[in-house]
């Protein structure tokens, strides 16, 4: 951090990962990338940051459902290789293998909260972890280490620029090293990973932190891409990005949901940030945008569940297609209750006299439409139920209802039987 700032060479430093079957034989050997990112700010008093050396190392032939242990570093420079740690891979591909907890988060932080969150998911011991946006909340401080649980309110007129304290992502690292060190996590990005610096350049700390099979499901982008998890076809959207139906994203999606065998992935789950479903007054209908593009043709392909974050709740919806209950639509789940420093969502838009206004002018990231057709509550028999599903299941991970309303276990070969175009679907 400073003023003037150098970025570190990460051609000095080997990036290396030794793996094997047992702790004492770390017989194999991968090797990687390494790179560095900075964010600057083209502003006199803002501190500018560059980044330690940052590695990329891909395993490849690993069995399915094994563990592996491995150490990561530079052999050829003394102490530097990392303690040895463990993960399991996923479980092959197919109709009667599933992991067995699946762990959803959004909008984690880095706070007391995000304390409890990660305790309580390590203590259910997931085999993988989806984290639908908004990591570290490192743009609610700026460059000096000052932060707010409302940016705009404390800082918005004083900044010329809306400044992050990147420091904020390393320390996040280091944290959650306990829980990424040894279980698989994807990432999707939020809006507090925008983080806007000089060249009007986006998402650097984002782009540069975590790794994505962009190439693997061919979307080649670090914002939406898609992957396999035993019966479950999972695809990673983003509500940051173009999602028009004449963009590179939805002509990806269009090919990956064509590609989705549903004898061999029965389940079709999806995540993505901003919820297209919600009943409370923050971000209500943010994203309507989005979903007038996407719900269609996700719906035609029966998806099963989404997964979303940004309110900071959590919510359960009945099955929903359109705004209307449906018994082939998805289940639309919010998990954006994760530990952000920026306080609950506690007021409902259907309460009297708090359903938003439509957004004034146009959003560069998310767009500008807001239907201007909004009422002081939903329509009897459409959209979120409020009162219909909303709890909190114990231990709860991927327990999607069945159209008929029984729940099942998605561990179950029973409920593998029952997802998405296996479903009666209207045509």
């Amino acid at each position: 951090m400073g003023g003037t700032v150098k970025p570190l060479n990460p051609g000095t430093v080997a990036s290396v990962v030794r793996y094997g079957l047992a702790a004492d034989s770390l017989v194999h050997e991968a090797t990687g990338d390494a790179l560095v990112y900075s964010q600057l700010y083209p502003f006199e008093g803002l501190q500018n940051y560059t980044s330690g050396i940052i590695h990329h190392v891909r395993l490849q032939g690993l069995e399915p459902a094994t563990k592996y242990y491995y150490q990561c570093g530079d052999p050829g420079i003394p102490g530097a290789m990392s303690a040895v740690h463990a993960f399991r891979t996923m479980p092959a591909v197919g109709p009667r293998s599933y992991p067995g907890r699946i762990a959803v988060v959004g909008d984690l932080g880095l706070t007391y909260n995000t304390t409890s969150t990660v305790d309580h998911m390590v203590s259910n011991r997931p085999d993988l972890v989806l984290l639908v946006g908004d990591v570290c909340y490192a743009n609610m401080y700026l460059t000096n280490g000052t932060g707010a649980d409302c940016y705009s309110c404390a800082f918005g007129k004083s900044t010329p620029i809306h400044e992050t304290y990147q420091p904020r992502w390393d320390y996040w690292g280091r944290y959650m090293e306990a829980v990424t060190s040894g279980t698989p996590m994807m990432v999707v990005e939020g809006n507090h990973e925008i983080e806007e610096q000089i060249g009007n350049k986006t998402f650097a700390a984002y782009r540069s932190r975590f790794a994505f099979p962009s190439t693997e499901s061919g979307s080649f982008s670090p914002f939406y891409y898609s992957f396999d998890a035993g019966g479950i076809h999972f695809i990673m959207l983003a509500a940051y990005a173009d999602y028009s139906r004449s963009g590179e994203q939805y002509r990806w999606l269009v090919k990956d949901l064509a590609k989705v065998d549903r004898a061999v992935t029965p389940w079709l789950v999806a995540g993505w940030h901003a919820p297209w479903y919600t009943t409370y007054k923050a971000h209500y209908r943010e994203v309507e945008c989005m979903r007038v593009a996407m719900e269609e043709l996700l719906y035609s392909h029966g998806l099963d569940i989404a997964f979303t974050g940004h309110v900071h709740a959590y919510e359960r919806s009945n099955r929903v297609f359109n705004y209307t209950l449906d018994p082939c639509g998805a289940v639309h789940i919010s998990v954006g209750d994760g530990g952000n420093r920026e306080k609950m969502a506690t007021t409902h838009a259907d309460e009297p006299g708090h359903c938003p206004d439509p957004r004034p002018k146009p959003n560069a990231f998310i767009g500008g439409f807001l239907p201007p057709h909004f009422t002081s509550r939903h329509a009897p028999g459409r959209g979120v139920d409020p009162a219909a599903d909303l709890q909190r299941l114990p231990g709860e991970q991927l327990r999607p209802r069945h159209p008929r309303g029984e729940e099942r276990d998605a561990r179950s070969v029973e409920m593998a039987q029952e997802p998405g175009p296996l479903r009666k679907r209207r045509r």
